[in-house]
């Protein structure tokens, strides 16, 4: 299982300083889309620079023009970028032609898909890296959290590998890390911490025990 960190409310050079911090514990950092929104493609640029062993993920969340914004991504230096599920087939498989021509990846973001396992089914042919259910942030002050969707997702994955974000925590993570998803995004239950680096740290070491 891969942790990906989640950055969607720091500034770029916060970003910056906390992954020079837990470099050695994530494997993936995600450009959350509130960053993109602030500092474009240059974040990716900035981040894919600064820490080149690093994938790093470019939570484009892209809805249209698919092979064309996913190579303004992947020419930028993501490793991963997000489409919509809820996008169209043939905008998702855009995404996935461009990313075949860098040798890059695609990952799903299945947020406010109402029939979920269909979906899944649809979307597993259509040559994507990883589907990833996703509770909405407007959504986790509800007490709402992705292990039901997760365990959707899973009965149904013939191709793709399962990635599950959205409101993870401390408290949630040995659940959710139980049924081995490929990737677990966490966002604030990392940033927003008194000590994200130990947070980050035991996140991972709670993965690492539940994978053995």
């Amino acid at each position: 299982m891969k942790l990906q960190l989640a950055l969607d409310t720091l500034s770029l050079k916060q970003c910056l300083d906390l992954v020079e911090k837990v470099k050695d514990t994530v494997d993936i950092v995600e450009i959350g889309t509130p960053v993109l929104l602030e500092y474009g493609l240059w974040a990716v640029r900035e981040m894919k620079g600064r820490f080149p062993d690093l994938e790093v993920l470019a939570d484009a969340k892209i809805m249209d023009a698919g092979e064309y914004e996913a190579s303004q991504c992947f020419e930028a230096g993501a490793d991963y970028v997000t489409v919509l599920g809820a996008s169209h087939d043939t905008t998702i498989s855009g995404v996935v032609s461009a990313a075949r021509k860098y040798n890059r990846k695609v990952m799903v973001d299945m947020i406010d898909v109402h029939d979920l396992r269909q979906r899944t089914i649809e979307v597993d042919r259509l040559g994507v890296d990883v589907i990833c259910v996703h509770t909405a942030f407007d959504l986790q002050s509800s007490g709402a959290n992705p292990l039901a969707e997760l365990e959707i997702i899973l009965s149904v994955l013939e191709n793709a590998k399962a990635g599950v974000a959205g409101g993870v925590k401390l408290s949630t993570l040995g659940a959710i890390a139980r049924l081995h998803p490929s990737i677990i995004v966490v966002g604030g239950g990392i940033t927003n911490q008194a000590d994200p680096i130990q947070a980050a740290k035991t996140m991972k070491a709670r993965m690492n025990h539940e994978s053995a």
